[in-house]
């Protein structure tokens, strides 16, 4: 039967793990379903050779670090995308509550199975986050109830797990009532287990005496770091296209052009262009001789602050030979905390640093940003060019690109603050992954092969509070970015200091 499944989801040469329900199901199915296989009675023959064959890669298998962070993935899309979690169980990206609005619609539709929704329950519990452990223990249970009494060899788990577990969440999320219940269920298929006869007394007085904590909605957990977080996935959710109007540019530069890629947030209704005067496209030598030939195509997208995309920056051939040069590199990628840097929850991808000697690309990539920006990227005015890949879930919530306390580990270039930053696709995804500024309240879209290019301080040298900016989580694809930040040092007279000390 396990083979028989295995079969069927290879079936498809164009299945991919762009689908982030298939691509949990290969890392627990790579981490758990197999070992339980390996394992089991039933793989009497062959026995040697199967061990053997398994001790060989199982060094290279996702290890239980792997499968947790799948699962918190899962809930990270549940939780910013607004998905109802009956419906990814399903294989479908649709909106919870009313409308039930498709957010992204996969070739292949990938079901997950009662042990799955388990799993990611479990992980959620064991972190006391009872608010998703209820959601997914729930499909678990449902699921589990469906197919008692069959024997499935990939279930690590059962219906008197998911009870169990699930009955524990209802107490600690307050509804004394539902633990009991489910407590009952639970001892229905396994009456001896003397600590849930336990907790169905201890349920049945609190209830007696009247002491239980009537059960309020469920509140979702939410840092307090992430003093934005509203915001940031209104943002993340607006559906690509949807805002952006269609149409290129045209007329005789500067180029008025609809806001094609700009996805607005629920504050700022889609102005009218004609009353957007400012935002426009054009071909740009920027006076580089390095760009008389091929003129970069720039669409400034926001004013304050000052975001311009520039298309076709880079081509397909350049963009696979970094992912490829970057790819052997990759480490979780991590952020700063007070004068040292440590990886995070809310920044989940993976990195590697790329000099200009590297690979002829990436020096050639350095010289054109060199010529549309006007800076100077010589040693040490610019970091290294990163290349970060964003896979399953993969985000970075709301933060700065320049450092908002002197003891930063940036300054150790002794060349200054970030003053800009570009920003790099270098693949497509299926949805989600759009650039998120929250303040100035309008998302970008990943456009392949264009640069995103912003300035993170202002004239006078103060950080611009307005470029607060989010890598919004990927629902679906692989996101490849590469960026470059560029230092204040070196950049006096490229762009020197204004008259009005405000600016």
């Amino acid at each position: 039967r396990f083979y028989e499944k295995v079969q069927a989801l290879h079936q498809d040469p164009e299945a991919s793990v762009d689908n982030p329900l298939l691509a949990f199901s290969l890392i627990k199915r790579l981490h758990s379903d197999w070992p339980n296989v390996i394992y089991s009675d039933e793989a009497t023959e062959n026995t040697q050779a199967l061990h053997a064959g398994f001790k060989e890669v199982e060094q290279e298998l996702p290890g239980a670090e792997d499968l947790d962070g799948a699962a918190r993935a899962l809930m990270r899309l549940q939780d910013v995308y607004a998905l109802s979690v009956k419906g990814m169980a399903n294989g479908v990206f649709q909106r919870a509550g009313a409308g039930h609005l498709l957010l992204y619609s996969p070739g292949r539709r990938i079901s997950l199975s009662a042990d799955d929704c388990f799993h990611v329950g479990k992980v959620a519990y064991d972190m006391g986050d009872y608010y998703h452990s209820i959601a997914w223990l729930e499909e678990a249970v449902g699921l589990f109830r469906l197919s008692y009494g069959s024997w499935n060899p990939e279930d690590r788990s059962s219906l008197e797990d998911a009870l169990d577990h699930l009955a524990f969440s209802y107490f600690m999320a307050g509804n004394i009532s539902h633990a009991l219940s489910l407590s009952r269920e639970f001892l229905h298929y396994d009456p001896s287990n003397q600590r849930v006869v336990r907790n169905v007394a201890k349920y049945e007085k609190l209830l007696e005496m009247g002491t239980a904590v009537s059960a309020g909605p469920l509140q979702r957990p939410n840092g307090t770091r992430l003093q934005s977080r509203d915001a940031y996935e209104e943002l993340c959710q607006r559906p690509g296209g949807q805002v952006g109007l269609a149409g290129g540019c045209h007329g005789p530069p500067p180029h008025h052009c609809p806001l094609s890629h700009v996805l607005l947030g629920p504050l700022s209704p889609q102005p009218a262009p004609e009353r957007l005067p400012h935002l426009s496209c054009s071909y740009e030598t920027n006076g580089s001789p390095y760009l008389l030939l091929q003129p970069a195509k720039k669409e400034v997208v926001w004013i304050r602050p000052y975001v311009a995309l520039y298309h076709d920056f880079i081509s397909d051939a350049e963009a696979e030979t970094i992912k490829g040069l970057a790819g052997p590199w990759l480490q979780r990628s991590v952020v700063a905390s007070g004068e040292k840097q440590q990886k995070a929850e809310y920044r989940i991808s993976k990195s590697a640093w790329l000099k200009d000697t590297a690979d002829p690309v990436v020096r050639a990539l350095e010289q054109r940003i060199a010529a549309v920006t006007g800076l100077d990227l010589r040693p040490p005015y610019a970091e290294y060019l990163q290349v970060v890949n964003y896979g399953l879930g993969g985000h970075y919530e709301p933060h700065f690109d320049h450092a908002t306390s002197r003891k930063s580990p940036l300054y150790r270039m002794k060349s200054g603050n970030r003053i800009a930053t570009v920003m790099i696709y270098l693949s497509t995804v299926e949805a989600g992954g759009s650039t998120a500024f929250i303040y100035a309240n309008f998302s970008v879209p990943v456009v392949k092969n264009a640069a995103l290019f912003w300035w993170n301080l202002r004239r006078n040298g103060d950080g611009d509070g307005d470029t607060l900016h989010a890598g919004c989580p990927v629902l679906a694809g692989d996101k490849w970015v590469a960026n470059k930040w560029i230092h204040e040092h070196g950049q006096e007279f490229r762009r020197p200091c204004s008259t009005n000390p405000q600016d």
